[in-house]
């Protein structure tokens, strides 16, 4: 890259659990979740569009359309993949001026919202949803060093506490559990 840019981080690492399945690979209509958040970033203009996936990702998952980081340590939590995500993105990337961190698992997230976060130039900007600051959000180059610092299973919380928002209308329902899916089956399968 060149010009600076912004680019997406996909967190899709995750053991899924709670949901019995790998819920990347779960179809909404007639894309996977992990497609799905790949083709939001991409015509949002994020580039270049990282997805962080764990070993038993198949290795055809959105072919091109993003550049795929194995997570070696995705049992840690999703810091982990915060870190691996941000350090390949670095690594390809000197002009970057940002990066949108989103997770695979929530089918609201719009190209619209994705763009308006995009916009948040030298700020933290969140997504707002059930009285609550998450993913996906913005964060600026000058945050980096913070986010590579990161461990657990807590992501990127304590840098949204003071973040702006913009509201993600329905940003709540993210797919942990069956329940989850069955909602997300109703709402977004057409």
């Amino acid at each position: 890259m060149t010009r600076e840019s912004v680019a997406a981080i996909i967190l899709a690492a995750g053991s899924s659990t709670r949901l019995g399945s790998a819920k990347q690979l779960i179809r909404l209509g007639s894309e996977t979740l992990l497609e799905r958040s790949v083709r939001v970033a991409n015509e949002a203009g994020l580039e270049p569009v990282y997805g962080v996936v764990s070993g038993d990702m198949p290795p055809d998952a959105c072919g091109n359309r993003m550049v795929r980081v194995f997570n070696a340590e995705a049992h840690e939590g999703m810091a982990s993949s915060i870190r691996a995500g941000l350090r390949a993105a670095e690594s390809e990337n000197s002009r970057l001026s940002g990066v949108v961190i989103l997770a695979c698992d929530q089918p609201a997230v719009t190209t619209k919202h994705l763009r308006e976060l995009a916009r948040g130039g030298n700020r933290v900007v969140g997504s707002a949803y059930a009285q609550r600051k998450g993913v996906p959000a913005y964060f600026p180059a000058s945050t980096f060093s913070g986010l590579l610092a990161l461990h657990g299973d807590v992501g990127a919380r304590e840098f949204l506490k003071s973040a702006e928002t913009i509201d993600l209308p329905g940003g709540e329902l993210d797919i942990d559990t069956p329940e989850d899916l069955e909602r997300a089956l109703r709402m977004y399968s057409t």
